[in-house]
């Protein structure tokens, strides 16, 4: 086995941790509200949405095709210049979501991806590696706008379907449309997950197709071979059933206080935004849409919001791509610097050294399917220090959710249907 072989198999495996934290760190994005409502019960959400990622990766490949294209000139390279540069790109994606993930801020992981790539190819072309600006092309078409745009239009439309739907069922018995909800909330929940399935695991296939690329097995007019699929699939479908509960708190109990008719309009509208822009080929970020839909919801249902919440996560998207950019940035020079093989396993186990720190860090304030649902300010903040049993325990309601009893009205771990104020 060469030296460049065992590069490759690194950045192979590489790629599908990326994928795997992908999964966990954006299994929020569809189950939060159904979490946070008790539609479903937290388990067997994450598995649910696990079971649709699997699923969904296998419909369409248009995004693999376009996940660097337009955004870096990595034409200008192969070989182990190449996969060097995919490499590094993946470490500070990787890095970036576990920071995130730990602090339970909904970043994306999408950004994270291109923030490591764009650092990584600036690191080694230089400012010209990078296409900042190209009529529909480069950074600021298919990366910075589309942030911009996607939160703010999901808001908008989450705003007036939630108005609508409290303007239509104001005269009906409010047990009987939140148990109605609900059971909608599974269906929507369901497509939000095999969209972010059809868009996501994508991203991971590209990024294995450009290293085969490089390593000189495939050639760009090749098809994607079918084990990056498969593989890339069952990566983000297994990382999606661990279940990224501190971001999922973040979602379902930080932002606003959901009932039963947001979780559906926030949901369904994610849902549509994400495979619009799965079939034209965009690389959208599904974080930033899912969040600006549950905030939508919540001016549309004149609910209050924790700003300070969201002014957290907006910091987050502002930084994800710059700091993404350094460490990948970082990353290629120490892996070049050293160079060949040697530099690759040296980038590595700092990799699996600090991911492995942030996990311990994390077992000091744990959130996890007991205490997910626990009230807004009554866990220590994720990633703040402290001993594990300073976790407040959770009431039976929040560790189970029901979503359907004989009254029509979830006895379980569901939000009531006029939430107390809380500030954050």
């Amino acid at each position: 086995m060469t030296a460049e072989l065992l590069v490759l198999l690194i950045v192979v495996v590489t790629a599908l941790a990326f994928d795997f934290t992908n999964g966990f760190h954006d299994t929020a994005n569809a189950m939060a509200t159904s979490i946070a409502t008790g539609a479903l019960r937290p388990r067997t959400a994450v598995l649910l949405s696990g079971s649709l990622n699997l699923i969904g990766a296998f419909l369409s490949v248009e995004v693999a095709a376009t996940v660097a294209e337009g955004i870096v000139r990595l034409n200008e390279v192969g070989g182990p210049d190449l996969l060097e540069i995919v490499f590094a790109g993946l470490v500070g994606g990787i890095l970036w979501n576990l920071v995130t993930w730990l602090l339970g801020l909904p970043s994306s992981s999408s950004h994270a991806l291109f923030g490591g790539l764009i650092g990584a190819t600036i690191a080694a072309l230089g400012w010209n590696g990078v296409i900042w600006s190209a009529g529909k092309q480069g950074v600021i078409s298919k990366i910075v706008l589309p942030a911009v745009l996607a939160p703010v239009v999901a808001a908008l439309v989450a705003a007036i379907a939630t108005w609508l739907v409290y303007r239509i069922t104001r005269s009906s018995d409010e047990k009987v449309v939140n148990r109605g909800f609900r059971w909608g909330q599974i269906g929507s929940a369901s497509l939000v997950s095999l969209a972010h399935g059809t868009n996501d695991a994508q991203k991971t296939m590209g990024i294995i197709f450009l290293a085969l690329i490089a390593y000189g097995s495939r050639s760009p007019s090749d098809s994607l071979p079918l084990w990056v699929i498969v593989s890339c699939a069952v990566a983000i479908a297994a990382g999606t059933s661990l279940g990224g509960w501190r971001i999922i708190r973040t979602l379902g109990k930080g932002l606003v206080d959901i009932t039963p008719p947001q979780g559906l309009a926030a949901e369904s509208t994610s849902a549509a935004i994400i495979l619009t822009s799965a079939h034209f080929g965009l690389p959208l970020s599904t974080t930033q849409t899912v969040t600006g839909s549950i905030l939508g919801t919540g001016l549309g249902r004149g609910a209050e919001v924790r700003w300070q919440v969201l002014g957290r996560m907006v910091v987050a998207w502002v930084l994800t791509l710059p700091l993404a950019g350094v460490v990948g940035a970082i990353c290629w020079g120490l892996a070049h610097g050293i160079g060949g093989l040697a530099g690759v396993l040296v980038v590595f186990a700092v990799l699996i050294a600090l991911a492995t720190i942030m996990w311990l860090r994390s077992r000091r304030a744990p959130v996890h399917a007991s205490n997910v649902n626990a009230e807004w300010g009554e866990l220590p903040s994720p990633g703040a220090a402290g001993p594990a049993s300073a976790t407040a325990p959770p009431s039976e309601a929040a560790a189970h959710g029901d979503p359907v009893s004989r009254d029509g009205e979830s006895t379980r771990g569901s939000a009531p249907s006029q939430p107390p104020v809380r500030r954050p």
